[in-house]
């Protein structure tokens, strides 16, 4: 009887295909939005995950006043950190290995070809500190660093801008007036959590940048990787008490820098996203509930117009339980409809917004899944009314009808 029921509905389907469009465009709107909301979150975790692994494992990132990566507090002086405050991490047990930073943004010339970057001084820990490979050439050494000598590492899209597909290891720059000589290129990373270019940098010794660019000695941050079997809690108390004692900040005093565990922030950034992707999908499954109602509207206008149809089957035999389960049938062949079409149109959606925001295309099995299903119960849940209306009509009311 069940094949039977959903090969008359089936048929119904199809003899008014505008209107069969029409009532399930509500599902197919809810299913799709949902599933374009939750892949383009998972993908936007996925990325923010493998942007913060890429900067490097188990790392932390000192900077100077109260507020970490935002804005500076309004009227409160910043005190920067000095290469002594560097030298003094990299005493601790804590501390694998230490990477002061002094940023700076520069030009940089090579023949006719030329480019605007950020320029990063630090020393030769910086690639194991942030997790770069130097794919040509070599790392800084600590005699240049000390020296602040006049070289530098490309990242891949200055080395694209500057020389192409040419090797430019040991081939000259300009940057304002310093001539630096290209020892190593790092390898790619690609988009960042924010959809930065992380390959748009040049590294150069840390007292070039803070003599030469910048005038000063100043660092803007301190990245430490913690040594093996060191938690992130037990390397932020020791560092922040030796800053403490550094800074000569008194007891009952606030710190007037910041210690920053970046599996904390990645962590942050991920409960955000779930959240705002839980309220979007939220309100996209509200669809879902106005695609209901359009199905159940038309199951009653499809009741209405084939009264005499089902006046004629309950006079020759049929029970009211086979006229409820062809009208239940029906309406749940139109969800479910609704519902595949609804999870290509999301998952088309979802690749668009993907190559479109830069982020992975991570489809979960298990939310389509569970989009098809609820379809299915949307038809049944709105089906049922309509269904049970005309189980229970009289046949004799029926076959009189006009």
């Amino acid at each position: 009887m069940i094949f039977q029921a959903i090969r008359l509905a089936l048929r119904s389907i199809l003899r008014n295909k505008l209107r069969s469009f029409l009532t399930i465009l509500g599902v197919v709107i809810g299913v799709a939005a949902v599933i374009a909301m939750v892949t383009v979150g998972q993908g936007s975790s996925a990325q923010v995950s493998a942007s913060v692994e890429s900067l490097g494992s188990n790392m932390l990132v000192i900077r100077p006043g109260q507020r970490g990566f935002g804005p500076p507090s309004a009227g409160v002086p910043i005190r920067r950190f000095s290469l002594r405050d560097a030298d003094a991490v990299a005493t601790l047990p804590v501390a694998a290995a230490v990477a002061p930073i002094a940023n700076a943004t520069a030009t940089l010339v090579a023949g006719n070809a030329n480019v605007s970057t950020s320029i990063t001084g630090t020393n030769e820990q910086y690639p194991t500190v942030a997790n770069w490979t130097v794919a040509l050439g070599r790392n800084l050494t600590p005699a240049e660093v000390r020296a602040g000598a006049p070289v530098c590492i490309l990242g891949q899209t200055v080395r694209q801008k500057l020389f192409g597909a040419a090797d430019p290891v040991g081939q000259a720059v300009r940057v304002k007036t310093i001539s630096c000589q290209v020892v190593g290129v790092l390898a790619p990373k690609g988009a960042g959590s924010f959809g930065q270019d992380q390959d748009d940098l040049v590294l150069m010794p840390i007292r070039l940048v803070q003599r030469r660019l910048n005038g000063d000695d100043d660092v803007n941050g301190i990245q430490v990787t913690l040594s093996p079997g060191v938690g992130s809690q037990e390397g932020i108390r020791a560092i922040q008490a030796l800053m403490r004692e550094r800074r000569h900040i008194g007891l009952g005093e606030d710190d007037d820098f910041s210690v920053t565990d970046m599996k904390e922030v990645a962590s942050m950034l991920n409960s955000v996203n779930s959240v705002l992707s839980g309220l979007l999908s939220s309100v996209a499954a509200v669809s879902l509930l106005v695609g209901g109602i359009g199905i159940m509207n038309i199951m009653l206008v499809s009741v209405t117009e084939r009264t005499r149809e089902i006046g004629i089957r309950l006079a020759i035999g049929a029970s009211s339980r086979q006229v409820l389960t062809q009208f239940l049938v029906e309406a749940v062949v139109l969800s479910l409809f609704g519902g595949v079409i609804g999870i290509f149109v999301g998952l088309a959606l979802a690749w668009g917004a993907g190559v479109f925001m830069s982020i992975p295309f991570t489809p979960d099995p298990l939310v389509i899944l569970l989009a098809f299903v609820f379809s299915a119960v949307v038809g049944v849940i709105f089906g049922f009314f309509p269904a049970r209306r005309a189980a229970r009509m009289d046949p004799i009311e029926a076959l009189r009808h006009q």
